[in-house]
């Protein structure tokens, strides 16, 4: 999803223009922003905290060449979300579990309808032989034979 799709749902949602809308948004994302440049940590209830944290200088490999790299200390923005996301993101976790134990389960048929009886047998058929359509002119009769 994108930021102007956000903007959209949340501008029919509350009933305003979707340029007041995205001015609320932007100020929301620049205050979360302006607080981790300022504080380092933002801590939003029931949807997680954003974090600026230093990573140490490390070795590295170039995954091209294979040589390795130097890189530099640097900072890094980190996220751990809340209890209220975490428990949502889970039900989806375990809703996926359920449907695919249920797709990888052999389907059970409803019991077949019973079949219709057996038709009469044709005159002059063998009793105990089942009896045999034909083929003439390009059509197929089932066990009785008409002319025109």
């Amino acid at each position: 999803m994108t930021k102007k799709e956000i903007v959209k749902v949340i501008s029919e949602e509350i009933g305003l223009t979707q340029l007041k809308t995205k001015e609320i948004v932007q100020k929301t994302f620049d205050a979360i922003v302006d607080t981790l440049v300022t504080d380092k940590r933002i801590e939003l209830r029931n949807f997680g905290v954003f974090e600026v944290k230093k990573r140490a200088a490390r070795k590295a490999r170039n995954p091209r060449t294979g040589d390795r790299v130097d890189v530099e200390e640097k900072y890094v923005v980190t996220f751990k979300p809340g209890k209220e996301m975490e428990k949502r993101v889970r039900n989806l976790e375990e809703e996926a579990a359920r449907l695919n134990a249920a797709a990888s389960q052999p389907s059970v048929s409803p019991p077949a309808a019973s079949a219709p009886p057996p038709a009469p047998p044709s005159p002059g058929a063998t009793p105990g032989t089942p009896s045999m359509g034909t083929y003439n002119n390009g059509s197929y009769s089932s066990g009785s034979q008409h002319t025109p």
